[in-house]
Formats: C-alpha cells, structure tokens, sequence
C-alpha cells in the first residue's frame, strides 16, 4: 500500500496521498484499507519510511564527524532525489518510524561526540536537512531558474555568471554544484567551536 501510495505521491504530489486515489489504485474499497492503517498520517508515515530506508548514517558512526555528515547528507539528497513531491507532504506530519529515529540516533550520537550539546543537536540537524531537501526540490525544478537575457547592461555581473553556465551540464548546471559548496560551507562550520549564537 506505501508503495502504491508514493507512486502516486511521485505522480500528482500530496493529493496522491487520499486514500481514495490509493483505494481506487489497488482495486478496493476506500474503507478496507483501514483493516491496514488506522488514519492518512500512518500512510504518509509508511512513504516516509521507505524513502527513509535509502539514507545511509552509518558513516556517523564509523568515521570521522565531517567524512559521516558528506557521506550522510549525499545518501540523504540521493534517497529523497527520485522523490521531491513527497517532500511537501511529509512535513506536514510527525515522525516516529522507527528508521528515521535511528538514523537520527547516529545524527545525534556522532554530533555529541564532537561537543554539541543536547539542546543544540536538533537545530543542527534541521539546518542540514533544511539544506538537503532544499537542494532536492532544487533539483527537481528547471535546469536554470534564473535569466537575465537582454539585461546585462543593467546586472553585468550577474549576467557574466550566468553565461558561464554555457560550459556546465546542461541537465545540471547548478544544482549539484550547488549543493557540493553548500554542503562543504555547512561541515567547515559544523564542531561547536565555530558556533556563534548570537
């Protein structure tokens, strides 16, 4: 049924989650598949495990604090990569699956290890994940969001960045680049000694 149901997710976003849609997908009756899953919230709950099982944390716990969070937060943007229209719909539900959490147990194990606190361990990991899944919808959308054609006497800066883009990929001109830099600006700051709360 979670498989069904993030095909359907894939295809038309969050309202591929109804049950209806799933129902009619499986061939059955809206009401059986509650002999299955209590509410919508433990479907949502079942996709988000299976997209989940894909990030790989054991590099938190087996090498270095920033060798683990490239190796984490690279499986995590390549689990979610063929996914992104889940990504709305899963922020709008808590987690409890039980393989999110012990990913997030080796998040927090390997970032106490190296000195941060308890109170600041779920700040840290929402700035990378707030960095990963946005690289992920990045990705999803057009090659280059961006165009300033026909003004660059106006923004010449800009607009000799952006011709550069000429000699890049042109399925993915910006965003792993993007995410490659964004990623190693995150880890340069991430031990608590380069922490300012202010």
């Amino acid at each position: 049924m979670a498989r069904t149901a993030l095909g359907l997710i894939d295809r038309d976003g969050s309202d591929g989650a109804s049950v209806r849609r799933i129902a009619a997908n499986l061939g059955v009756n809206p009401t059986s598949l509650y002999n299955h899953v209590p509410n919508r919230a433990a479907i949502i709950e079942d996709v988000r495990a299976i997209v989940s099982a894909n990030i790989d944390s054991r590099p938190l716990r087996e090498t270095s604090w920033e060798n683990g969070l490239r190796t984490w937060a690279r499986s995590y943007r390549s689990a979610f990569a063929g996914h992104p229209r889940a990504i709305p719909l899963l922020m709008t539900t808590r987690s409890s699956t039980p393989v999110l959490m012990a990913q997030y147990e080796d998040f927090a194990v390997a970032a106490e290890a190296v000195g941060w606190t308890s109170t600041q361990v779920l700040p840290l990991l929402t700035a990378f994940e707030s960095f990963i899944l946005g690289s992920v919808l990045d990705m999803s959308g057009p090659a280059v969001v961006f165009d300033p054609t026909g003004q660059e006497e106006q923004f010449p800066r800009f607009a000799a960045a952006f011709s550069s883009l000429e000699h890049e990929d042109p399925n993915d001109p910006v965003a792993s680049r993007a995410f490659e830099l964004g990623l190693a600006m995150l880890i340069s700051s991430a031990r608590p000694e380069h922490y300012d709360a202010r």
